[in-house]
């Protein structure tokens, strides 16, 4: 098959992010007012166009690039006549993101004498939400009133919607060179000698209720902001990744980097990650867990802050506009007009059924990880209330099972993993109504409960442990009783609100290896109906089969691929030992990196087959490239491959790596477990024989495979 490695998500825009802050511009580094281009803060578009002339031409950008997590340069030649550019003068426009934006422009002489260049700029803000400018649809609207100060060289675009305070401030630093408006447009005459260049700074400074949003220095070393010093910290502190398959590195390097990139910034977790860009600038309680969790084996810190990000937003009171229930944990939040106007509910929204129990099966995590006993005594009053929620309103109708139902005009129809309107389907493709107990949502509330045994024992409560694994082994036998197809040889996908099951196959059952709620004499099954090849596209997993009425290889979660899958799948194979599958999803997802530019997996890849036919498989239209939690499954399908589980309390790992032939070794630097730093080194020899070497700070080594699979009898003979 011919070589495919240089696709692009979304490949006619750039962006660049720092916190609450998103750059968006086309492919060379331009804000020309379509789509979803802008400077937007705050999920509000105080920027959708900004236009530079230099002597009444447009400067034509030949070279753009990011630099780093918030800045980018152009380098654009100027044009005179027609066609033919000045071979003398060029022009570098330099952007510099922090909670503002600073824009360099600079014209740059190689003339043999000194000249003069006319500088015209205009600028447009629409203000509008971050979700309007990604469907172009407009919900909320307002004229926009300009005013400009010649005492302060500033542009003032306000925004005179009755009910919002939002305006951005252009000021024009140009080293004491005349500026004049004329029309809405600034212009001045830059004097550019021999050999040197002359550059204007354009600040950009939205005012939200009063408050003012600073624009950074222009340099590209990191910002001083929160979210600068996190990206610096984090890049410090990732886990680095050394192996002769340069594809499984470059993916590695690609993961942690961007991982580095995206933290939100937000105290009290500073280094919590947003789901993904552009079109995830926020808070979402689950992708932000999640991606962290999945990234422990990179390091602890992002889990850490994402697990007290989440602790501050537990719902107080009965709110149906927002799905808040006492307990609950927040979905998302977002600061855009379309929030803050109350025309939907995500200033503060808690729709998502997944977060509560997330919440305990990562703490409990994190704790094994770490030790850091101190921070998981400081969240379990946060524990003990996600788990009176689950008892009190997870489960309506006091069946056992939890089942989710929106009561949100504008909520989210559905509120588990796949949280798309048409998600969840019956065999004919009929959308199925609320409430639904969606599969993988027992499967976590099962995890949920032993992981919070395991804390409250740690913490010298064995009663209450002991009740909670009763509890859990109690919802494991129901489970099976009522969601288990012997004729299909996996589990329905949900129970619909007639407590029927909703017979579709789909990925869900790869969520449930994960949990552990599979009893050890299915996992074959499960596994084979998985991999068969309606639901193996050979680049990863689909969520739904291709067999289904409701198929589409380009949909949300109807068929497509989701990388952030092939993570919770391969935790779930390596923890009943299903080596063979194992490989064949990671090789798949390691392929699946090595299509796009720098090895860097989207949010979504479509569910059509890796055959002759199918070079590439295209991805999802809108997916976000980077995506945190797309990026941290390359980090936990190595911890997959690996086996490898932390013991903090006893300053030990237990290992048990059987790498495929395609990745004979893999060096990690710098992994971190109970106070412990070292290297990791593990490297098959002959005859499959696998060798694991530390070094660094003293860390014990046990060589075991799982419980479950030694329960399940697929316990590999090369031990080595």
């Amino acid at each position: 098959m011919t070589r495919v490695h240089d696709l692009r998500v979304r490949p006619d825009l750039r962006y660049v992010a720092n916190g609450w802050s998103t750059l968006v511009t086309d492919a060379r580094g331009r804000i020309r007012g379509t789509g979803p281009q802008g400077f937007f803060v705050r999920n509000t578009r105080v920027l959708d166009r900004e236009h530079v002339t230099v002597d009444g031409r447009e400067p034509e950008p030949f070279s753009t690039a990011n630099v780093g997590a918030h800045a980018q340069l152009s380098y654009a030649e100027l044009r005179y006549g027609e066609t033919l550019p000045s071979r003398a003068l060029y022009l570098t426009v330099e952007r510099f993101l922090g909670v503002g934006l600073r824009t360099r422009l600079a014209v740059h002489s190689w003339a043999a004498q000194p000249t003069q260049v006319e500088l015209r700029l205009a600028w447009s803000a629409d203000f509008a939400d971050s979700e309007e400018a990604e469907r172009g649809i407009r919900e909320q609207c307002a004229p926009v009133d300009e005013r400009w100060d010649p005492a302060t060289r500033e542009l003032r675009l306000t925004y005179r919607h009755p009910d919002l305070d939002r305006a951005v401030a252009i000021r024009v630093d140009s080293g004491g060179v005349p500026v004049t408006y004329l029309a809405g447009e600034l212009s001045l005459t830059l004097p550019v000698e021999p050999g040197h260049a002359a550059s204007v700074d354009v600040l950009v400074e939205p005012v939200f209720d009063g408050q003012r949003m600073v624009a950074p220095p222009g340099r590209y070393t990191e910002t001083r902001d929160t979210a600068g010093r996190a990206r610096a910290a984090l890049d410090q502190e990732l886990t680095r990744l050394r192996s002769t398959n340069l594809e499984v590195a470059s993916a590695w390097a690609t993961a942690v980097e961007d991982l580095s990139m995206l933290p939100l910034g937000q105290p009290p977790g500073p280094a919590a990650p947003i789901a993904g860009l552009p079109a995830y600038q926020e808070l979402f309680g689950r992708d932000t867990l999640t991606a962290s969790w999945q990234a422990l084996l990179a390091g602890p810190t992002m889990l850490r802050d994402s697990l007290l990000l989440n602790s501050v937003h537990v719902g107080q009171k009965v709110d149906d506009w927002r799905d808040e229930q006492p307990g609950k944990l927040l979905h998302q939040v977002r600061y855009g007009p379309l929030s803050v106007l109350g025309i939907n509910p995500f200033s503060r929204y808690y729709g998502d059924w997944a977060t509560p129990p997330d919440f305990l099966v990562f703490l409990g995590q994190y704790l094994q990880w770490t030790g850091d006993r101190r921070t998981v005594r400081g969240l379990l009053p946060t524990a003990r209330t996600v788990l009176q929620w689950l008892d009190r309103y997870g489960d309506e109708d006091r069946d056992g099972f939890l089942e989710y139902r929106s009561r949100s005009p504008r909520g989210s129809r559905n509120q588990g993993w796949k949280d798309s309107d048409t998600a969840i389907v019956d065999e004919h493709g009929n959308n199925v109504d609320a409430p639904i107990a969606s599969s993988e949502l027992q499967g976590y509330h099962y995890s949920a409960l032993r992981y919070a045994a395991f804390l409250f024992a740690s913490f010298g409560e064995p009663e209450t442990a002991a009740r909670l694994v009763a509890r859990a082994a109690a919802l494991r036998r129901r489970f099976h009783a009522a969601y288990w197809m012997p004729d299909r040889g996996c589990y329905a996908m949900a129970l619909g609100p007639d407590g029927r099951q909703v017979r579709s196959v789909g990925s869900n059952d790869g969520h449930l290896l994960a949990s552990g709620i599979v009893p050890s004499r299915l996992v074959r099954r499960v596994t084979a109906r998985l991999f068969a090849p309606d639901m193996f596209s050979g680049w990863g997993i689909r969520t739904l089969s291709a067999d289904h009425p409701a198929y589409n290889p380009f949909s949300y979660h109807r068929g497509s691929v989701w990388p952030v899958e092939a993570a919770t799948i391969g935790l779930g194979l390596a923890r009943y030992g299903r080596t063979a599958e194992l490989h064949r999803l990671a090789e798949a997802t390691f392929a699946a990196a090595a299509l796009f530019d720098d090895d860097r997996l989207p949010e979504v890849i479509s569910g059509l087959p890796r055959d002759a036919e199918h070079p590439y498989p295209g991805v999802y239209p809108q997916a976000c490239s980077p995506q945190a939690w797309s990026a941290s499954s390359i980090v936990a399908l190595v911890q997959a491959l690996l086996v490898l589980r932390p013991f903090a309390p006893l300053r030990a790992i237990a290992i048990d790596p059987h790498l495929p032939d395609w990745l004979p070794d893999v060096r990690l630097l710098g992994v971190q477990v109970g106070g412990a730093t070292f290297d990791l080194s593990v490297r098959r020899g002959r005859h499959g024989r696998v060798h694991v070497r530390t070094r660094g700070d003293r860390i014990t080594v046990l060589r075991q495979p799982t419980l479950h699979s030694r329960l399940s009898g697929f316990v590999s003979s090369r031990r080595g």
